[in-house]
């Protein structure tokens, strides 16, 4: 068999395979050795009538495209195995020239994972450090007033509606979710919500309508909607006085095992601590990354790229039905955009996935990472915590084996460039 290879762009390649006459043969009697057993021919047993018969009763091209199929199958793993490549979804198959007694031309169009050649990655992640993490003052007192604020106790009140009373509304706007009519809670004068919003909701008393306009503020994440007014209809639901318990040491104590508010400061401090040693340890772990990968250069696999857009694309569908509950078209629709739009708009962040993915994986082959089955086990009941029973009987165990795997190898990796910067 020879094979002729072409490098094409976006990490594929084109194969051209040429069996010989005697090669191919092979492929067209065992064709026909596997379809005769689903010929009947009078005066035959099942599957024992003469192949010059089978074969006419069958037709020569379908014995022909069952031994090219055969020939295909044989040939593509081979090539695979002996040339080291790790293939990516299924190949586009070319048959150039088939017929009996004849060779047997093809070409395969195969996706490949790209070769990567690491530049010093131990010495980039040798300079970048985890930085130093410090709670102040300011952070254990907003922790402190959301607990507070969290235990405080509501009047309802029939006056009018004041600042840092808590508010119950139903609003809508033509430039939001299609006018849909909305509901909202949140403390008034706090920045809930649009400033000229709260302004205009002040004064209102329960059971009162009003229309209004007001203004959204230039860093709106819609661009359409930056800087510009929109008419609000806000309907009153309720005002409740907010009272707020003394931060103190009873209150320490309403809170759980804390005889005196030093304790719980305490407490929260090093819960705050916590928190931000692991944001600055991913902030570290991101700059690692960014710098390896910026000084490589390879063709990101399109049909990679594909899937992650993909991907992001049904997140996006999630994340829209969970927080705004509406139809995505309708979605769609307010932000005055197509399907296909929304995919090419996460063009950039799926190739950076992708690509940071393949750095990574390529970092643990270099370092020899490997991860055993008893590392999974190890992990997967940490992993089912996070689903109900129902979610859990809808999920493949074993795609949340192979997660589990990749989450596994990703921590060792970065555990791995983590050291570098300790020496």
């Amino acid at each position: 068999m020879k094979t002729e290879v072409k490098k094409l762009e976006k990490s594929q390649i084109e194969v051209k395979f040429e069996l010989t006459v005697e090669e191919f043969a092979k492929h067209f009697d065992k064709a026909i050795f596997n379809l005769k057993g689903h010929v009947k021919m009078d005066g035959f047993r099942k599957g024992h009538a003469p192949s010059n018969i089978v074969e006419e009763k069958i037709g020569k091209e379908n014995l022909l495209m069952e031994a090219g199929d055969l020939a295909v199958k044989d040939a593509y793993p081979k090539f695979i195995e002996e040339n080291k490549l790790e293939p990516i979804g299924e190949s586009e198959v070319e048959v150039i020239k088939i017929a009996k007694g004849s060779p047997f031309e093809f070409k395969l169009k195969i996706s490949v994972l790209p070769e990567i050649t690491l530049p010093n990655y131990q010495e980039i992640a040798g300079k970048i450090k985890v930085g130093e993490v410090l709670v102040d003052e300011k952070e254990l007192q907003e922790t402190l007033d959301y607990l507070q604020k969290s235990r405080a106790k509501f009047t309802v009140k029939d006056t009018l509606a004041e600042p840092k009373d808590f508010v119950e509304i139903e609003y809508s706007t033509p430039d939001l979710n299609g006018g849909k009519v909305l509901r909202d809670r949140f403390i008034l004068g706090q920045g809930g919500f649009l400033k000229d919003f709260e302004d205009n909701v002040i004064g209102m008393k329960t059971g009162q309508e009003k229309e209004f306009t007001a203004k959204f503020p230039e860093n709106t994440p819609r661009e359409d909607l930056a800087g510009k007014p929109a008419i609000f209809k806000v309907k009153m639901l309720s005002v409740q006085n907010m009272e707020l318990a003394e931060i103190n040491d009873e209150f320490a104590k309403s809170l759980g095992s804390f005889d005196t508010l030093v304790a719980l400061k305490d407490n929260l401090k090093e819960g705050i601590a916590l928190e931000k040693k692991e944001s600055e340890k991913q902030r570290a772990r991101g700059e690692m990354l960014e710098k390896i990968s910026a000084k490589i250069n390879f063709d990101l696999p399109e049909k990679m790229v594909t899937y992650e857009k993909e991907r992001l694309f049904e997140d996006l569908k999630i994340q829209v039905d969970n927080q705004f509950k509406i139809p995505f078209e309708q979605y769609l629709s307010s932000v005055k955009k197509t399907e296909e739009e929304i995919k090419s708009s996460f063009k950039i962040e799926a190739e950076k996935r992708i690509k940071n993915f393949l750095v990574l994986r390529q970092i643990g082959k270099a370092e020899n990472i490997e991860i055993t089955e008893a590392q999974i086990m190890e992990e997967l009941p940490k992993l089912m915590q996070n689903y109900t029973q129902e979610q859990l009987s809808q999920i493949d165990i074993g795609q949340l084996k192979e997660y589990s795997k990749g989450a596994i190898f990703n921590e060792k990796v970065f555990e791995k460039l983590e050291s570098f910067s300790k020496i």
